[in-house]
């Protein structure tokens, strides 16, 4: 009977399918049988190995239709968690104190979160820029996906129950409109400008008048701006690898791409694995954000691409001359402008509305907390308005789906320059034909050096400079952004600024600027509030650099040594530190060091075991736990200036600084700590790496393998540490979706992938660990893109799905 349904469903699918052979004109009128709608949207979904979804549609308000439904089975509790964020309601279900799980925004809580976006809602934001006409606002072909969208996900929602026991039955797990689904592509767009200073925006007052004797705030603190800006970098909870090969660095003169993005492995900010098709018009693989209709990351039959956070600074602030009889009022030119008052009431589980005030200006929303994500206070004389060109962004989706339907490297640079929809990415990618391409094409407030120059506060004249954050002077009215002549949004940089690197043998980036995208072909001329240039790279990227360009120039490149680059687990700290870390081990009289309580610990046992440690982080290697909770601390004892006796020169950037400054105060110190560490939690000092970073699913231990952001490993990733358990027993953030991908000349592209986390959050789904278990054996999937390959899975299941 089991072979009986499998010819069956071959046959099925054969048939449904065979437009995929016809001309594209044909191709675009598909059967009735195809596509089983009757007045309403409908797609057909082939599921594959690993609970992959192929979505084949006819339009592009169907193949949403698809992705939401499909997108729903998987990750129902999820999606819905985020909607209820969205449309500011989380106080509502969940109560104003609790926390959110910071994937749409930065709020401490979520009354904060809801007076956020609350206000965006009722400010009619989303909805203007819906209405936009094209470029500047999004395209058909997108307003049609997420329509789509919410109606697939609505439509899973009416015809099945929920068994994830994260939502089962839950109030909240309601129908979306387009909005909800727009408002989600909005949220994730703002994220590193307002999503990133919700408490500093809902949180700013006026100043009352002070008591007698009572403290008044005082002006800004500069440096306390700046250590907030390079806090908010370190502790970012996503990042990226990316590198592209060209033609003469492969073995058959096609691209290669390896993409390696670093995101957080729960909650709302998880991709999610698909392949979208309408005949004739797209047919693309990869990974979708959560929520989103189109595809992030991906490939198709001829372009590869990949993304990578930025350093660009994509806010501003504006300081604000106020008027001195009432600090809701400023000057521009001399001449006042009210502040508009938006009050937001919030409805709150057990409790009455709570409302709240927020101020609003010309260059947006006004900043003040003391212990928010931006310390600026809001005094009588002076206030900070925070300007984010995201905010008027609505062309993520257009830039992905150009990238989509790609033919070439140049293709992809021209969705770039046609939409300017990037928020926060850089952009990574390959083609069929040889080429490589790096680009900063993202969207940044159009903050030249010049500008900065004549138009900064006094607070921006530091701040720039050292962080990449400016500060302009709003009681000028000449100090305004402007608009470059090939930008689509005013106050924004136009493509022409953009960092961009064409056809070098490899492109690479780990999340520092562009400057060494290529390290033979340096990238300088940009602006500061894009990054820096000649200053010292993290080690991640001193070792992917080290790694990719020996790569390169060996040549002969083919996806298996991307798969092999991918999980080397090289730890680049490690080759420079840890035999200088056993020497000076060996030297300690006695093999006796002080802790930080001032106890001697016998430390002599670690020498050996740093000495002949294989410097990676594989689940088999000893050594690398004992490293990585010495680096650990030595991080937090040694200043930067202090670590390293040979310092960093921009004359040899990959390789400098380097060896180890063992006399530092604090070195014998971390030793003796991360020794203590270990021995009280029971774990020898030359356990492998993977007896203590593992994870638990569905009663199955997975050790993990990769390393810590300061460790530089390319497979990226933050575990959780839990000595009382074992150790790290999960994972925060790191590798997430990772692609190889290359190309045969067969039309079919060369891929193999891997989604760390799996495809689906439900636990009681099979699809929630099966990956996870790959990735923990560093092993990969060969996915499905061509349709021979799809109709011939040993695991193919069709699902047609339509409205009723």
């Amino acid at each position: 009977m089991r072979h009986r349904v499998r010819r069956l469903a071959v046959a099925a699918v054969a048939l449904l399918t065979a437009s995929a052979a016809l001309p594209a004109a044909a191709a675009e009128r598909p059967s009735r049988e195809e596509h089983p709608a009757h007045g309403g949207l409908s797609a057909v979904i082939r599921y594959t190995e690993y609970g992959i979804p192929h979505i084949r549609a006819k339009s592009y308000a169907d193949l949403g239709f698809g992705t939401g439904w499909a997108q729903a089975a998987d990750q129902l509790c999820v999606l819905a968690d985020g909607f209820v964020t969205v449309r500011g309601e989380r106080s509502r279900y969940f109560g104003p104190t609790a926390s959110t799980d910071g994937s749409l925004s930065s709020a401490r809580d979520n009354l904060s979160s809801d007076l956020y976006f609350r206000g965006v809602r009722e400010a009619g934001t989303v909805r203007k820029l819906l209405a936009e006409p094209a470029p500047l606002g999004p395209s058909r072909q997108v307003k049609d996906l997420m329509r789509g969208y919410a109606a697939g996900y609505d439509t899973w929602l009416r015809q099945h129950r929920t068994t994830d026991p994260a939502c089962k039955g839950a109030a909240w797990v309601r129908p979306v409109t387009t909005l909800d689904v727009a408002a989600r592509f909005y949220a994730l767009a703002v994220i590193g400008g307002q999503g990133g200073a919700v408490d500093d925006i809902t949180g700013a007052q006026p100043p009352t008048a002070p008591a007698r004797g009572a403290r008044t705030r005082t002006a800004p603190d500069a440096q306390a701006l700046i250590r907030a800006m390079r806090k908010r970098a370190a502790d970012a909870d996503m990042g990226s690898n990316a590198v592209a090969f060209a033609g003469g660095s492969t073995a058959n003169g096609r691209g290669l791409l390896l993409g390696n993005p670093h995101y957080p492995w729960q909650g709302g900010r998880r991709f999610w694995q698909v392949q979208q098709t309408i005949p004739g018009e797209l047919d693309v693989a990869g990974a979708s954000l959560l929520g989103s209709p189109t595809v992030s990351i991906g490939y198709n039959s001829h372009v590869a691409w990949s993304h990578t956070v930025s350093t660009g600074v994509p806010f501003n602030l504006t300081q604000l001359t106020l008027d001195p009889a009432d600090p809701t009022v400023y000057l521009v030119d001399g001449k006042p402008e009210r502040m508009t008052r938006r009050t937001v009431t919030v409805p709150v589980k057990d409790g009455p509305p709570v409302t709240r005030t927020q101020w609003w200006t010309r260059y947006g929303p006004v900043v003040a907390s003391a212990d928010g994500d931006l310390p600026l206070p809001w005094t009588a004389t002076t206030a900070f308005a925070l300007n984010d060109p995201n905010a008027a962004n609505m062309r993520f989706a257009d830039t992905s789906l150009g990238f989509g339907t790609a033919r070439n490297t140049a293709d992809v640079l021209a969705s770039l320059t046609r939409h300017q929809g990037l928020p926060w990415v850089n952009t990574v990618a390959a083609d069929s034909s040889g080429h490589s391409l790096f680009t900063q094409s993202q969207v940044l407030p159009r903050i030249t050096d010049d500008l900065a120059a004549r138009c900064s506060a006094d607070l921006g004249r530091a701040t720039y400079p050292a962080a990449g954050l400016a500060v302009l002077d709003g009681s000028r009215g000449a100090c305004a952004l402007g608009r470059d002549a090939d930008a689509v949004q005013p106050g924004t940089f136009g493509p022409a600024r953009m960092p961009t690197l064409k056809d070098a043998p490899y492109a690479e980036n780990s999340n520092d600027s562009a400057w060494l995208a290529n390290a033979d072909r340096p990238l300088t001329g940009y602006e500061r509030i894009f990054g820096t240039v000649g200053t010292a790279r993290s080690p991640r990227t001193r070792g992917a650099i080290d790694a990719v360009a020996a790569m390169a120039g060996r040549g002969g490149l083919t996806v298996r040594g991307l798969q092999t680059q991918q999980f080397a687990n090289r730890v680049t700290v490690g080759e420079l530190a840890a035999g200088d870390a056993a020497r000076a081990c060996a030297a300690l009289p006695g093999g006796v060091a002080r802790n930080k309580d001032g106890t001697e610990v016998d430390v002599s046992g670690a020498c050996p075991v740093l000495a002949s440690w294989d410097r990676t982080a594989d689940t088999g290697s000893r050594g690398a736990l004992l490293f990585d909770r010495f680096w650990r601390r030595i991080g937090a004892l040694v200043p930067d200036a202090q670590r390293w006796k040979v310092p960093f020169s921009a004359a040899d950037p990959v390789h400098t600084p380097n060896t180890l400054n063992t006399g530092a105060p604090g070195f014998a110190t971390a030793l003796a700590d991360a020794v203590t560490e270990l021995r009280a939690a029971g774990i020898p000092l030359d356990s492998p790496l993977g007896e203590h970073q593992f994870l638990v699913r569905k009663g199955q231990r997975m050790p993990v393998p990769g390393g810590t952001e300061a460790l530089g490993v390319w497979n990226k990733i933050e575990p959780v540490w839990d000595p009382a358990h074992g150790g790290y027993t999960d994972v925060a953030f790191g590798s997430s979706h990772i692609q190889a991908v290359g190309w045969d000349g067969s039309g079919c592209p060369v891929a193999r992938t891997l989604l760390t986390y799996s495809q689906s959050s439900n636990p009681n789904s099979p699809h929630s660990s099966d990956q996870t278990r790959l990735f923990s054996q560093e092993r990969w999937v060969t996915p499905r893109f061509c349709e021979k390959d799809i109709l011939s899975s040993p695991a193919l299941r069709v699902v047609p799905v339509r409205e009723r």
